[in-house]
């Protein structure tokens, strides 16, 4: 009996070690998860891939989307169901993620998502939501970082979209009016997270130039 209690005694205080060594590092493992589930997206999307997503229904419901959690995340990385329409750079702030469709978790845990169903690149306001994560470089955490003037690029691995920052203003949740279509402007539109989730950021850029996908323009995404 005894030695029963030392055993299980032991037992105790390394399943506390490991479940402190969990809390401790959950935060550095999900940032770490969420980072490989983007990059195996990016490496591993085909057009055909693309061509297929757009026959695929999407979660576009505002009010579903919460904050991004360990689970999720590893759902994402073991089955991940994200929908692929192709990729996002912004150079100069390290941002490169995959462009998935809609708000889904497993959207929303890999890149940035659609936030309307039928939107089409280089028309209209593209607009794209993603979390912001503690981790300077996860998911949509460097448009704290952009600055007006910077170049954005977004592809379907068919023609290359470029777009210069011209808004950036951290605004009410309520204004859905920034991802609204106007006349005869093309616009990107990116959402985050700011002051902890109680407002959020908005950078707006407008497009500039339209070319086909090569693999010299395309390098901007890898």
């Amino acid at each position: 009996m005894k030695r029963l209690r030392k055993i299980l005694g032991w037992f105790s205080l390394v399943l506390l070690v490991l479940v402190g060594l969990a809390l401790i590092f959950n935060e550095p493992i999900k940032n770490y998860l969420v980072a490989h589930n983007g990059q195996t997206k990016i490496v591993r999307m085909t057009k055909n891939q693309i061509a297929q997503s757009h026959h695929q229904k999407g979660q576009f419901d505002f009010s579903k989307v919460e904050s991004i959690s360990a689970t999720q995340v590893v759902q994402a990385a073991t089955h991940n169901d994200a929908a692929p329409l192709g990729k996002l750079a912004i150079p100069a702030v390290g941002l490169k993620l995959p462009i998935v469709k809609g708000l889904s978790d497993d959207s929303l845990s890999t890149g940035g998502g659609t936030m309307k169903p039928d939107q089409a690149m280089g028309q209209g306001n593209y607009a794209l939501a993603g979390h912001y994560m503690t981790d300077k470089g996860a998911l949509f955490s460097p448009l704290a970082r952009t600055q007006i003037g910077q170049l954005m690029y977004i592809t379907d691995l068919t023609k290359v979209y470029t777009y210069k920052v011209t808004y950036k203003q951290i605004v009410d949740p309520t204004s859905v009016w920034l991802i609204a279509d106007k006349p005869n402007t093309q616009l990107l539109t990116l959402i985050t997270c700011a002051d902890g989730g109680t407002n959020r950021w908005c950078v707006q850029g407008d497009l500039v130039k339209t070319q086909g996908a090569t693999k010299r323009n395309l390098a901007v995404f890898q």
